[in-house]
């Protein structure tokens, strides 16, 4: 069950309407790094948690994403309060309002004419948020490790967010949301790390002839080898050959199936209907249009 308060998490504050900076501020409203691909992400992931400690930690996280959407939706309208006013009312010329809501050079003006000036659930590019932008897989390790990741690239939006702004009030706000996506990580951080073993992600081990072994397939003049720990060091065996970098398994390194006896037959029939004869010299309808171009000569009239 939720309640709402009608306070803000954090206050916002907008010193000056900014249609151009709001349109951008949408990424992290409706975008897939935003506030609403989080909150459905722990939300979905919190439903099927059997652990009751990830559990609480994930509704506590899946709910607090949606106050960051309403700090973020309301810089979003604020920020959009003077455009607003100015389209609704039509106090501008036209020329002269279709400039101060493209200024950005953004499609801010799509969001003044479609959605009010309101906070709508798309990007900054328009495009409407998707349920494609939730990847919860119903296995805590490999989430965890999923949430870890979209705190930090939703750290790295609001980072660059802040460096588009210079209004005071604006930059505090992104910065206690950018300041809540570091402490997120560590609590997912906390909870992988509180399950051991944790990796590989899932029940199954790898097969040992294989998960130590690095391919080198990236060769040639143009660009440097470079060895790390990612590729090199006792714990790695590292393949350069191209011949031993295919059919490594040792068979052939072909594709096989075991067919029924109509099946092979029906197979048989259609290779044999579809069959291409490498001795035909067939003329074609591109070769016809040429043809036809240059035997036609091009008339004027007159």
């Amino acid at each position: 069950m939720f309640s709402h308060n009608k306070r803000l998490q954090y206050t916002v504050r907008v010193s000056e309407t900014n249609p151009g900076l709001a349109n951008l501020m949408l990424e992290q409203f409706g975008g897939p790094q935003g506030e609403l691909a989080a909150a459905c992400r722990y939300f979905t992931q919190a439903v099927a948690e059997d652990d009751p400690g990830r559990r609480d930690m994930l509704f506590d996280i899946a709910t607090e994403e949606l106050s960051h959407l309403e700090v973020i939706g309301n810089i979003v309208v604020m920020l959009n309060k003077g455009a607003k006013g100015r389209l609704a009312e039509g106090v501008d010329e036209a020329g002269e309002m279709y400039r101060s809501i493209t200024g950005a050079g953004n499609d801010s003006h799509l969001t003044q004419v479609l959605y009010g000036g309101g906070a709508a659930l798309v990007n900054s590019a328009g495009v409407p948020w998707t349920a494609a932008y939730i990847d919860t897989i119903g296995e805590p390790t490999a989430d965890l490790r999923s949430n870890i990741a979209a705190e930090a690239r939703a750290k790295i939006v609001y980072e660059r967010l802040i460096n588009l702004t210079e209004d005071p009030g604006v930059r505090e706000a992104l910065g206690f949301l950018m300041t809540r996506e570091i402490a997120h990580q560590k609590s997912f951080e906390k909870a992988l790390y509180a399950i051991q073993p944790n990796f590989p992600p899932g029940k199954m081990a790898g097969r040992p002839e294989f998960d130590s072994v690095y391919f080198n397939m990236s060769q040639g003049e143009g660009g440097a080898e470079v060895r790390g720990p990612w590729n090199d060091g006792a714990k790695w065996t590292v393949v350069s050959d191209r011949v031993h970098q295919a059919a490594v398994d040792g068979g052939d390194g072909g594709a096989s199936v075991q067919l029924s006896k109509e099946e092979a037959q029906l197979l048989d029939a259609m290779a044999a209907r579809t069959m291409s004869d490498p001795a035909a010299e067939p003329l074609t309808g591109a070769e016809l249009g040429m043809t036809g171009a240059a035997a036609s000569p091009v008339r004027t009239p007159g």
